[in-house]
């Protein structure tokens, strides 16, 4: 076999492939056999029909067909490993000679990984927010955990802000009741705004046993959308009663003895996630401010694949569980089709520039994935997924994504290998350490979830066909 490279531009090339006609007898012989598999000829058992007979009844052209199928993945594969390139995506093949019995010869146009030069990084300078834990902050952490040991208790007096009431709902639309506009029973916080526009000040003032009537727009259901009129029925009006910030209280809602512990563990708490959102911060900057460092050709079809995919998963996925439509997103978001495609570009191309630099550092910096690394990493992904690990682990095997799970660990290191070279700093000029790669890696594979979702699909080696 002969193969030559011609490069096209920096992300595609053209290879031109001459393969010599005895090397497709292995495909000729497999051909025959599956066409004598799949067919009959009067006189002849099946699996029996000489090659020749198949030939007269069916042509030889069929059976160059088939075989020529079943060779090409192995011809183009080798081409590729003779040119030492690394393909990006499923190759466009075009036969441009197929003699009987002398030469087949086609062409194969292919994206491929563009050569990057990653240039001296350690110069990088970001500027992330102070870690400060405000009195304030402290108070309304310790509220939070005050709500959630909250009591109620029924009264007999007109409701009011903040009581907890049961209601019965039944909404109209011209008049009508709406078949999915009547609910009873609903459990309803006076001033939380989590049912329609308008029900505050309608149940505010009305004791258990009365009843309101108010406009609203409905936020859901057959008539989403639509000026609905509805009459509310106060059934039951409790109170909702906080306990004291005390050392009862302490010990009612954690381990600690005393009001004062507490309070000291909630700062600490919050001093340790505004630490952690320090870091995630500081190695999101990083990584923009590398990517301003490295120019990236970008290969036009996988962009295209990814932005493709991007969309599908949000229509499908996404929104399809939430009951929505694109339009309708669109809307919500106060976004024209435009801008939605505009910003989906850029995400896409920032995925697959993060993608090709960090790989491309991987390989500078020679970094290695240790098994307990992509244990822990797997550990991790199992658990945003909401499955166990031994499912997890079935699902990432069965469907061959261990290379996937192993690239993911590999960038982070990556990054922050280079989030280790530079500077960083609060916004009091203080100079930032941050030596937990664990969380450095854990933000890189959550960047990556959001922005190279699809450029896994790079990687792969698709079969060409004729």
């Amino acid at each position: 076999m002969k193969s030559a490279v011609e490069t096209l531009n920096p992300t595609r090339v053209r290879l031109t492939v001459e393969v010599p006609f005895e090397e497709l007898k292995d495909s000729l012989d497999a051909a025959y056999k599956k066409i004598n598999q799949q067919v009959t000829v009067k006189g002849f058992r099946q699996g029996k029909i000489p090659a020749r007979v198949i030939d007269q009844r069916f042509g030889r052209g069929a059976v160059l067909e088939e075989a020529v199928n079943d060779a090409l993945p192995k011809f183009y594969t080798e081409a590729v490993n003779e040119g030492e390139l690394n393909v990006l995506g499923q190759p466009d093949v075009d036969i441009t000679e197929l003699k009987d019995g002398e030469l087949l010869a086609f062409t194969a146009e292919v994206d491929i990984r563009p050569a990057l030069e990653i240039p001296d990084y350690s110069g990088i300078e970001v500027e992330v927010d102070a870690v400060e834990v405000s009195d304030e902050d402290v108070t309304k952490s310790v509220e939070q955990l005050r709500e959630r040991f909250a009591t109620t208790s029924p009264v007999e007096r007109a409701a009011q802000d903040g009581d907890v009431l049961t209601l019965n709902l039944e909404a109209k639309v011209d008049g009508e009741v709406l078949e999915d506009g009547v609910a009873e029973g609903v459990t309803y916080t006076v001033g939380s705004g989590e049912l329609l526009d308008g029900i505050d000040e309608a149940v505010t003032g009305v004791e258990a046993g009365g009843s309101a009537t108010f406009t609203s727009e409905l936020k859901g259901g057959s008539a989403e959308g639509k000026e609905a009129e509805v009459k509310v029925e106060v059934t039951e009006v409790k109170s909702r009663e906080l306990p004291e910030l005390d050392d009862d209280f302490a010990q009612l809602a954690s381990e600690f003895d005393t009001f004062e512990d507490l309070q000291a563990d909630s700062r600490k708490r919050l001093e340790q996630m505004k630490k952690y959102d320090q870091a995630t911060q500081a190695q999101e900057k990083v990584l923009d401010e590398l990517l301003k460092l490295v120019e990236v050709p970008m290969p036009e079809k996988l962009l295209a694949d990814e932005i493709e995919t991007r969309k599908h998963n949000l229509v499908n996925h996404q929104l399809g569980q939430m009951g929505l439509d694109l339009a309708k997103y669109l809307e919500i978001q106060g976004k024209s089709e435009e801008e939605f495609d505009a910003e989906t570009k850029e995400q896409a191309e920032k995925g697959i520039k993060t993608q090709f630099i960090l790989d491309e550092l991987v390989n500078k910096e020679k970094l290695n994935v240790s098994q307990e690394e992509l244990t822990e990493h797997l550990m991790r992904r199992a658990q945003s997924s909401g499955m166990s690990p031994d499912q997890f682990a079935q699902a990432v095997v069965e469907g061959g994504q261990v290379p996937m799970l192993v690239g993911e660990v590999a960038r982070g290191k990556a990054l922050a290998v280079v989030v280790e070279a530079a500077t960083v700093k609060d916004s009091n000029g203080e100079v930032i350490e941050l030596d937990d790669e664990d969380e450095t890696a854990e933000t890189v594979e959550a960047s990556e979830a959001t922005e190279a979702e699809g450029a896994e699909a790079e990687g792969t080696e698709e079969k060409p066909e004729a």
